[in-house]
C-alpha cells in the first residue's frame, strides 16, 4: 500500500540545487557522457523514424492506403509515449545506464522482426513493440543529464543530445531510402536494426556509472516512488498553469513536423515532381540542419532567454512550410530544411525550460513532456493524414501552419508569465529593428 507523502519531501538528491554530484562541463567525463547519450539518440531515433520513407512502398505492397500505411510510425510514436510515462515511473528503482542500454537492445530486435514479417498487421504488432521497448532511453535520457551535468552547461548538453536524436532520425530515413535502391526494404531494415545494435554496445561502454545509484534505490525501497505518488507529482505538475502550456509546445511541434515528413514522399513522388524513392530520401538529409540547430538552440537560450529562441525556431519553421507549396523543387527543399531547423531549435529549448518551469521532480515534469512529444507525432500525425485524403499537399501545409502559429501564441503566453522572460523576448526582437 502506498503511503502518501508532501511531495516537497520526495524530491530525489540527484536534481537538487545543490548536488555534489555534478560532472563538470567541458571535462572529459562530460564529454563521455554527451557522447555517449548522442549515440543513444542516434540509435533509437534511426529504428523509430527509418519506416517513414518507405511508406509509399509499404502502402503499395501490403496494399493499404497512405493514411494506413503511416500507422507503421504513428503506432510505434504512441505506444513509445505510454512507454516513456511507465519507464519514467519504474526508472527510480532501476540503475538508467542499463535500463538505456536494454530499451535500445530490444528495439533493435524487435525492428529486426519487424523487417522479416510476411503480413500487415504483424508487422504493425513489430512496429508497436518497437515503441514499447525504446521507451528506456527517451524517459531517462534528459533527466540523467540534469543530475550529472552542472547547470552552465546543461542547456549545451541536452541539445547535444537533441542533436543526436537528430542525426538518428536523418540515418534512419537517409540510409534506408538509399538501401533500398541497393537491396530490398526488408533487408534495408535489417542491416540498420544489426547496425543499432553496435551503437548500443558503444554507449554501454562510453557512459559511467551512475554517481549515486544508491540513494535513488533507497529513496524507491522506502516507497517513495509507488504509483499513488507518481500519479500525484504528475497531477501537481498539471495543475500548473505554465506547465501546462509548456506542454503543449511539443505536441504541436511534433505534429507539425511528422504531419509534412509523412506525406512529403506521396507529394514528391506524384506531378510535377516525379521522384523516384532515393531522391526523395535525400531530402531528409536536412536533418544535418537539425543537428546543429538543437545545440545552438540550447546555447541561445543560455544566453537570451527561452521564449525567443523557441518564437525564432517556430517561425522559421513555419516560413519553411509555406515555401513546400511552391512548385519548384529546389524551393521545396529549402522549406524542408527551414522546416527543420526550427523544429529542432524550438525543441531543444523548450525541453530545457522544464528545469524552470518545474517545482521540483524534473524526471516526472519531462516525462510529461515527452508524453505529449510522441502524442503529438501519433495523434496529429495520423489526423494529417485526413487532410491528404481531403485535399491533397495544399490541406497538409494549412494544417501543420495553424499548429505552429497556435505554438507562437503559447510561447509568448509563456513569456508574458515572467518578467525575465518577455523583456528578453522583447528585447530579442526589438533589437533586430522591422
Amino acid at each position: 500500500m502506498d503511503t502518501a507523502k508532501p511531495l516537497q519531501d520526495l524530491e530525489p538528491a540527484a536534481v537538487e540545487p545543490a548536488s555534489p554530484h555534478w560532472v563538470a562541463a567541458g571535462s572529459r567525463a562530460c564529454w563521455q557522457i554527451n557522447l555517449a547519450l548522442f549515440l543513444a539518440g542516434l540509435a533509437t531515433f534511426s529504428l523509430l523514424y527509418c519506416v517513414q520513407p518507405l511508406l509509399p512502398l509499404l502502402a503499395g505492397t501490403f496494399a493499404v492506403s497512405p493514411a494506413q500505411s503511416a500507422l507503421a510510425l504513428s503506432l510505434s510514436t504512441g505506444t513509445l509515449a505510454l512507454a516513456i510515462l511507465a519507464a519514467s515511473a519504474w526508472s527510480v528503482h532501476l540503475d538508467h545506464r542499463r535500463l538505456m542500454f536494454w530499451s535500445m537492445i530490444l528495439a533493435a530486435s524487435a525492428n529486426l522482426l519487424a523487417s522479416q514479417l510476411g503480413s500487415w498487421p504483424a508487422l504493425l504488432v513489430a512496429r508497436t513493440l518497437v515503441g514499447l521497448c525504446m521507451g528506456g532511453v527517451p524517459a531517462v535520457a534528459m533527466a540523467y543529464l540534469a543530475e550529472h551535468i552542472e547547470p552552465r552547461g546543461l542547456g549545451f548538453s541536452t541539445g547535444l543530445y537533441v542533436g543526436g536524436t537528430a542525426l538518428g532520425g536523418m540515418t534512419g530515413r537517409v540510409v534506408v531510402s538509399w538501401l533500398v535502391g541497393v537491396v530490398s526494404w526488408r533487408n534495408a531494415l535489417a542491416l540498420l536494426s544489426m547496425a543499432d545494435l553496435l551503437l548500443a554496445i558503444g554507449f554501454i561502454l562510453l557512459l559511467p556509472p551512475a554517481t549515486h545509484p544508491r540513494q535513488r534505490q533507497s529513496e524507491a525501497a522506502d516507497g517513495a516512488y509507488g504509483l499513488t505518488t507518481h500519479l500525484a507529482i504528475w497531477h501537481g505538475h498539471l495543475r500548473q498553469p505554465r506547465l501546462r502550456r509548456l506542454f503543449c509546445l511539443p505536441f504541436l511541434a511534433m505534429g507539425a513536423f511528422v504531419t509534412i515528413y509523412n506525406y512529403a514522399g506521396f507529394h514528391l513522388m506524384a506531378a510535377p515532381f516525379h521522384l523516384s524513392l532515393g531522391r526523395i530520401g535525400l531530402m531528409f538529409g536536412a536533418y544535418v540542419f537539425g543537428i546543429a540547430a538543437a545545440p545552438a538552440g540550447g546555447w541561445l537560450a543560455d544566453r537570451w532567454g527561452r521564449p525567443p529562441v523557441v518564437v525564432l525556431g517556430t517561425g522559421t519553421a513555419l516560413t519553411g512550410v509555406l515555401l513546400t507549396l511552391s512548385g519548384d523543387l529546389g524551393w521545396v527543399v529549402t522549406g524542408v530544411i527551414l522546416l527543420t531547423v526550427g523544429f529542432f531549435m524550438a525543441h531543444a529549448t523548450a525541453s530545457g525550460w522544464i528545469g524552470k518551469l518545474a517545482d521540483g521532480h524534473k524526471g516526472h515534469a519531462t516525462a510529461l513532456y515527452l508524453l505529449s512529444y510522441y502524442s503529438g507525432s501519433s495523434v496529429l500525425g495520423a489526423i494529417g493524414g485526413w487532410f491528404w485524403q481531403w485535399h491533397g499537399w495544399p490541406a497538409v501545409v494549412a494544417y501543420a501552419a495553424a499548429l505552429l502559429l497556435w505554438m507562437v501564441w503559447l510561447a509568448a503566453g509563456l513569456a508574458g508569465g515572467d518578467a525575465d522572460e518577455s523583456a528578453a523576448l522583447v528585447g530579442a526582437f526589438a533589437s533586430k529593428g522591422p
